[in-house]
């Protein structure tokens, strides 16, 4: 009877995990999915805002009305809403001084 009960455990056991491996399999599928659909939604916003980074670029002007060229500047959003365009020597300046603090 010992022995009997010992090996209904034992499969009870193996049934138990054998549920927990189909159910780990579902869940990895959904996850998949869902990180496919994440991967296509961030790669549309990445799209989306190239196509206005360069759209607002079109448009600017400097002092003398000439187009300001993107590869100079950078748009940078502050935390209260502002936007600002800053030279890119001023972001690799500020960047060095931000590594060697730390």
């Amino acid at each position: 009877v010992a022995a009997q009960n010992c090996r209904k455990r034992k499969l009870n056991a193996i049934l138990n995990l054998e549920e927990d491996v189909c159910n780990l399999q579902t869940q990895k599928e959904t996850l998949k999915k869902e990180h496919s659909k994440c991967s296509q939604s961030i790669s549309q916003i990445k799209q989306k805002l190239n196509k206005l980074y360069h759209e607002i670029f079109s448009r600017l002007r400097d002092d003398q009305g000439r187009p300001v060229n993107p590869h100079h500047y950078v748009i940078h959003c502050g935390s209260n809403g502002s936007v600002f365009i800053i030279p890119n020597q001023l972001v690799k300046f500020s960047q060095k001084q931000g590594n060697t603090k730390e």
